[in-house]
């Protein structure tokens, strides 16, 4: 007999909640242990921290030199690379150099020091599935990885059979099924007097907001997002929402309205078919408008 089955389970820093409607136990189960095992695989494949990732070993080659990378790891990077060219560098994976001196992560192994003029195009995607730096830089797929392993593990669930049920990590969550569930859009900070609920169906909502991983940097407040085109801090006292086809849209896009001048940001909402919300502490939730 089928029910509804849930599970939380340890990765990407967080705890991932798989959600299962529409399969006996075992075969919940099972769909669950192999949706969890791929998502450790993405984090084990574009991790910025460990050290026989993809992203380490591009780090420690030499620039010019092919890496041969994951599939998952090269098909992350050309969606990450085809973003930062829509956004003019807005969205851009090769600021984590930045990220380092500002203390949100640890300097990797390198070959040598990173350029401090390289950015998204230094980035080559080879047909081999290999990938090469045309100068040295850090990678950090941090703002787009999380949303991709959600979908990844949703395919998993849906191999399996799985007719109804979620994924959550920790924000970035993907809904599937032919029922639209209720989501309450979860706040980076104290509790607003009004909570928006959606009502999701066969999509993604993720969020993205600074306040509670700011720091204190020279006398002023620094998040962990930035605008990779004018390479410098956005502001960390907002929250962005965004609802897209895919967790890895809405999870890169939710960078991208933080970030980006208002018309290119709703330009790529449009582009993709995307909605974003946007949480002001003196305005309070409003729909992002140009």
């Amino acid at each position: 007999m089928s029910a509804v089955v849930r599970r939380a389970r340890p990765a990407l820093g967080t705890l991932i909640e798989f959600r299962v409607a529409g399969l006996a136990a075992a075969a919940a189960q099972a769909a669950i242990d192999a949706a969890h095992a791929e998502v450790l695989a993405v984090h084990r494949a574009m991790s910025f921290h460990a050290p026989d990732s993809d992203l380490s070993r591009l780090h420690r080659a030499a620039p010019g030199t092919p890496v041969a990378v994951d599939p998952r790891t090269h098909e992350v990077l050309t969606a990450a690379r085809r973003l930062a060219a829509a956004s003019d560098g807005c969205f851009d994976p090769t600021v984590a150099t930045r990220l380092v001196a500002r203390g949100f992560l640890p300097a990797p192994r390198s070959s040598r020091p990173p350029d401090p003029e390289a950015d998204w195009r230094d980035l080559e995607l080879l047909d081999d599935g290999c990938v090469r730096l045309r100068r040295p830089l850090w990678l950090d797929l941090g703002g787009i990885a999380k949303g991709y392993a959600v979908d990844r593990a949703v395919a998993l669930l849906r191999a399996h059979g799985a007719q109804q049920g979620s994924v959550n990590a920790g924000g970035d969550l993907r809904v599937f099924g032919p029922r639209a569930e209720l989501v309450h859009l979860r706040l980076d900070g104290p509790a607003p007097g009004f909570v928006p609920v959606l009502e999701l169906g066969d999509g993604a909502v993720a969020g993205s907001a600074g306040l509670a991983s700011r720091r204190r940097r020279r006398g002023r407040w620094c998040g962990p997002h930035l605008d990779g085109r004018r390479r410098r801090g956005v502001r960390t006292d907002v929250s962005v929402s965004v609802v897209a086809a895919s967790c890895l849209l809405a999870d890169a896009l939710t960078k991208i309205v933080l970030a980006a001048d208002r018309r290119t940001a709703r330009r790529l909402l449009a582009e993709h078919g995307a909605q974003a919300i946007w949480h002001d502490p003196h305005r309070g939730w409003r729909r992002f408008e140009a």
